[in-house]
C-alpha cells in the first residue's frame, strides 16, 4: 500500500522496532508539543497561544518537563498569564463559596463525595494540561489510522504480527478502540493475532530479566548477556510505558 502523510509517522514507530510504536509515538508527539510551546519558534509570546495555554494550564508532569526543557523566558511568559487567569478564577470561586452542610451520617462516611466546590474547581484544573489534551486528540487519529492500516494494508499486519507487540497501557487502549473500529469477524482475527503477540513478546522481556538477574550469579559472570544489557527499562515500558531510561529533553539551542 502506497504510504500517505498521515500513515508516514505510524509507520516509522513500527519500523523502529521499539517495545511499543505508541510509546515512541507519544514520546515524538510530547517532545514536538514542547518546542512549540517552549521552542525557538516563540509561540509562548503569541496572544492566542498563551490565551489557551492560560485556560488549559499544565499538569504537574509536563510543568516538570517545561522547567527541564530549559527555556527560562518562555516557561516566565507562560506562568506569567496562566497566574492572573488562576488568581481571577480563584477570586471568583472564593466569591461564590459557600460551606457545605455535614451530616452526622456524612461524618461516619469514609467515601462520601465531596460537595466542596474550591476542591471541585482545583481537581478540574488538576485534570487539564495543554499538552495533554493535544496529544489526546492527536492520539485518537493515530488510532484510526492504526485500524485503517490493519484492514487496509497487509504488509503493515505483517510488520504487527512480527514485532515487539505493545506496552500494556496502550495495549489496553488499543483493545478499547478495536470495539468501535472492528466489525464482529474483524474483531476475531484482531484478537487471535494480539493475544498471542503480547504472550509472546511478555515472555521474551521476563527472560530478559531472569537472565539479568542470573548474571549477578559469579558463575555466569563470563556468560553472554544475550538481550538483557538493558532489560529494566525495557521491562518497565513494557508494563506501563514510557521510557524510563529518558534524561529530560531539553531545548535544542
Amino acid at each position: 500500500m502506497k504510504e500517505q502523510l498521515y500513515t508516514i509517522p505510524l509507520n516509522d514507530a513500527i519500523n523502529a522496532n521499539d517495545e511499543c510504536p505508541f510509546c515512541f509515538i507519544e514520546r515524538s508527539v510530547e517532545q514536538d508539543l514542547l518546542d512549540f510551546v517552549l521552542g525557538s519558534g516563540s509561540s509562548y509570546m503569541e496572544a492566542d497561544i498563551r490565551e489557551m495555554t492560560d485556560k488549559a494550564g499544565f499538569c504537574r508532569q509536563h510543568f516538570q518537563k517545561m522547567f527541564d526543557y530549559g527555556n527560562t523566558l518562555g516557561n516566565a511568559w507562560i506562568l506569567k498569564t496562566h497566574y492572573q487567569k488562576v488568581i481571577g478564577e480563584m477570586k471568583e470561586q472564593f466569591a461564590h463559596f459557600k460551606p457545605a452542610k455535614t451530616t452526622l451520617k456524612d461524618k461516619f462516611r469514609k467515601t462520601a463525595e465531596s460537595s466542596n466546590t474550591i476542591g471541585m474547581w482545583v481537581k478540574k484544573k488538576e485534570a487539564s494540561c495543554y499538552v495533554c489534551d493535544h496529544f489526546k486528540d492527536t492520539y485518537e487519529r493515530y488510532m484510526d489510522t492504526f485500524f485503517y492500516l490493519w484492514k487496509q494494508d497487509a504488509e503493515f499486519c505483517r510488520k504487527i504480527k512480527e514485532g515487539k507487540g505493545f506496552c500494556l497501557h496502550h495495549f489496553g487502549d488499543l483493545c478499547e478502540a478495536a470495539d468501535s473500529r472492528l466489525a464482529g469477524s474483524e474483531k476475531d482475527t484482531f484478537y487471535e493475532t494480539m493475544f498471542p503477540l503480547m504472550e509472546r513478546n511478555m515472555q521474551r522481556l521476563a527472560e530478559d530479566v531472569a537472565w539479568m538477574v542470573e548474571k549477578f550469579d559469579y558463575r555466569n559472570k563470563d556468560a553472554d548477556w544475550k538481550d538483557s544489557k538493558d532489560a529494566i527499562q525495557r521491562g518497565m515500558q513494557k508494563l506501563k510505558g514510557g521510557y524510563p531510561a529518558d534524561g529530560p529533553y531539553k531545548m535544542n539551542k
